[in-house]
């Protein structure tokens, strides 16, 4: 008989304990992960907080047993962020009414101080229980391993872990330990909480779905598990999903184990509807996520919210990055979906420095809008960068980098008189650094690319090798398998979101470089289209 079995049957025998007695147990489950300060509607108008609030009051308002939970990374990603350092975190997700979060990478970005701010100001308990604080007296008490809700009368544990990967991918303490043995830490807390007769359990975790999915048959006395950090959209309805929500897998006892993520930055909320019986299995789980359209009427309390927070933002908008250009830089759709652009290569130039990769590659599709000559400002560069993808890392075989090369060009498409079409071009097109590349656009897709160069430490250029292994930068989004590049998600080695947000890494970049005279070689392009031109403007 599995542990959480014989743990209740005997409190239930020698105490009573009342939720032993229930039949059954309904739970709806609203949960988010990755909102990375994306406070607003994206580009197309979807997302955002006040939809999310509209959404969490209309799920409460229909009655039963709700919660409402965070897997991690609300820090870094928009300009809310930079300016109110977490602290709009604390106003918003008090006002929507969080029961309990556990803490991502992110939360580590900015020091001991600023999450400490952030922690202290929460009306809710935050959870990790592999991140050991105790030599950061600031931090020290600020969160715990679990907790435990109540809801309506029947209590709930929240056991909390974050990505042992936080001491490279974020700026923790040095005094800060994170343990790495997910599955013992995760198994020890339940175990607690199973002690305390506490027989509903939920994991949030911030470790990416490569370690969730390993994880879940190794846990015992956990339900549910509800993930973060690799952005992943589960979902039953909406195209692009990684998998079907939730998955439902067997923990080391042979009980159901369910999992959930609800992708990134707002833009949907997770809804899990499960059901307990009254030993605490899940008999029964379903549900989906919600995508927070535009059709949704924003909340007006967190509008108003937002309206007052934003007022900064939109003086930051106009500040300018300490950098000035002298020509023109063309991130025309028209050009930089089907041919090198300056600004493409000065963004993918940038992905370069920001991380020290051999090569940086930025999808055309990625690049929306020109910055013309002169003095550069924080809108200009958001203009061009409206996404808020983080930079993103990840070494790649020769071999796989062809076949992403191949992607690239795969949407050229050529007119009646043979020119490539201006129109024709999609956003997998890749502006490029660190390597140059010529392709045929004559040949069927995938047989495109005639060949590779790759630029070395000395600046000097060699062919591809196939079986070497190559460091590469570029934005989240592709990193994932955005614009068809699925040979990174499925072949990446290595992959991580580096940290910094696309603007920023531009921004600085922009200003290192200042002035800015870089245009088209046509001398020595990165990009060649083989006897083909490009149809005019």
């Amino acid at each position: 008989m599995a542990l959480r079995r014989l743990v209740v049957l005997l409190l239930a025998l020698l105490v009573g304990i009342a939720s032993a007695q229930e039949e059954t147990f309904d739970l709806t489950i609203l949960h988010t992960n990755d909102q990375h300060a994306a406070h607003e509607p994206n580009s197309a108008g979807n997302g955002g907080a006040a939809r999310q609030a509209t959404v969490v009051k209309q799920v409460r308002a229909e009655g039963g047993n709700v919660v409402l939970l965070d897997a991690g990374d609300r820090f870094t990603g928009s300009l809310y962020h930079t300016v109110y350092l977490g602290q709009d975190q604390v106003q918003i997700m008090n006002l929507l009414g969080y029961d309990s979060m556990t803490l991502g990478n992110h939360e580590f970005d900015n020091g001991n101080q600023v999450l400490a701010d952030f922690l202290s100001g929460l009306n809710f308990p935050v959870v990790s229980a592999n991140v050991d604080v105790t030599g950061v007296e600031m931090l020290n008490g600020l969160f715990a391993p679990y907790t435990v809700i109540d809801v309506n009368g029947t209590q709930l544990g929240v056991i909390g872990l974050t990505t042992a990967t936080t001491v490279f991918s974020s700026s923790p303490d040095d005094a800060i330990v994170f343990d790495g043995d997910y599955s013992t830490v995760a198994n020890a807390a339940a175990a607690e909480l199973t002690e305390q007769g506490i027989n509903k359990i939920v994991l949030l975790t911030h470790l990416g779905i490569q370690d969730d999915l390993p994880l879940l048959p190794l846990l015992q006395n956990i339900d549910v598990v509800l993930g973060g950090h690799s952005h992943t959209l589960y979902s039953n309805a909406y195209a692009g999903a990684f998998g079907k929500y939730p998955i439902t897998a067997e923990d080391a006892d042979g009980n159901p184990v369910f999992y959930a993520q609800a992708g990134a930055n707002g833009t949907y909320l997770g809804r899990l509807n499960v059901t307990f019986d009254a030993s605490g299995l899940v008999t029964s789980a379903g549900g989906d996520v919600v995508l927070l359209s535009r059709y949704i009427t924003p909340d007006a309390e967190v509008e108003t919210l937002l309206a007052e927070l934003s007022t900064a933002i939109v003086a930051l908008r106009d500040q300018t990055i300490g950098a000035n250009t002298e020509v023109f830089l063309d991130g025309d759709r028209r050009v930089c979906r089907i041919e090198e652009c300056n600004l493409g290569s000065i963004i993918a130039d940038g992905l370069r420095a920001e991380t020290g990769a051999q090569i940086g590659l930025m999808n055309g599709g990625g690049v929306r809008a020109d910055i013309e000559a002169g003095e550069v400002t924080l809108g200009d560069v958001l203009t061009v960068h409206p996404f808020g993808n983080l930079v993103a890392t990840f070494e790649l075989s020769g071999a796989d980098l062809l076949v992403a090369l191949e992607n690239s060009v795969s949407a050229i498409t050529l007119d009646a008189d043979g020119k490539i079409q201006r129109d024709g071009g999609s956003g997998r097109f890749l502006q490029v650094s660190g390597l140059r590349f010529t392709y045929d656009p004559k040949q069927e897709a995938g047989s495109r690319i005639v060949s590779v160069d790759v630029e070395a430490e000395d600046g000097t250029f060699a062919p591809l090798d196939e079986t070497a292994t190559y460091s590469i930068a570029t934005i989240n989004f592709v990193r994932t398998g955005g614009d068809g590049y699925t040979v990174f998600e499925e072949n990446a080695i290595n992959a991580y979101d580096f940290g910094r947000v696309d603007y920023e890494s531009t921004s600085a970049y922009l200003a290192s470089i200042s002035p800015i005279t870089l245009v088209v070689d046509a001398e020595n392009p990165r990009i060649t289209a083989l006897d083909t031109e490009v149809q005019d403007r």
